[in-house]
């Protein structure tokens, strides 16, 4: 998608929303919402304050975009891990890719979900919840996930959903600060790997 944003002599300057998104997803990955300033957006964008204002309204309209840009895109495989045939599978995948993910060496460490949400103060109280309330959604899915386990026999009568949702999310925030701290993907995984027998042995799963 394409809109021109500026007239110049000649031709109108063209500019591409989806690279600008791009970009500015990861701004917002490596900085935050607060940490991502005006000037540093507009510059790295290759655009003026009201040129960004046309295109995207403000910059919570910016992150919004971005952010759904990182849901669909990067930060996809978590939709698809609900998928799998068994709770220790969902478990196992999720926990595996994300060691991988959160580490990966072509975009900012951690996910952009969390790190966001950890360095939005008062003055971002409207980014703030919209992050928690991705993370509440994803955790939701995780929930049902695991009540149909449940129900069709694949966790035990004792087993507590939300409480395995949770516990999922938490290690996923955890092990995302941890990235953004220099964890290297071997470690998450030997992390993750520890989850997992932790599960496996609390719920009596078959691989």
């Amino acid at each position: 998608m394409s809109i021109n944003v500026k007239k110049l002599r000649g031709r109108p300057r063209v500019f591409d929303m989806d690279e600008a998104l791009d970009k500015a997803l990861a701004i917002f990955w490596e900085r935050g919402y607060e940490g991502a300033s005006l000037a540093e957006l507009t510059e790295t964008l290759g655009i003026n304050k009201p040129s960004l204002y046309a295109a995207f309204g403000n910059k919570e309209e910016l992150f919004k975009k971005s952010l759904s840009r990182y849901t669909s895109g990067p930060v996809a495989f978590v939709r698809d891990v609900i998928n799998e045939p068994t709770a220790y599978k969902v478990a196992e995948r999720f926990l595996l890719n994300a060691a991988e993910f959160l580490t990966a060496k072509d975009h900012p460490k951690g996910c952009m979900i969390v790190q966001a949400a950890l360095s939005s103060g008062e003055s971002a109280d409207m980014v703030k919840d919209l992050l928690i309330q991705y993370r509440y959604a994803y955790e939701h899915q995780l929930v049902l996930r695991f009540e149909k386990a449940k129900i069709d026999g694949d966790l035990p009568d004792d087993a507590k959903p939300k409480s395995l949702a949770k516990y999922l999310a938490t290690l996923h925030q955890g092990m995302s600060v941890q990235a953004t701290s220099g964890t290297s993907k071997d470690e998450l995984l030997e992390i993750a790997e520890l989850a997992l027998e932790n599960w496996q042995n609390k719920n009596k799963l078959s691989k």
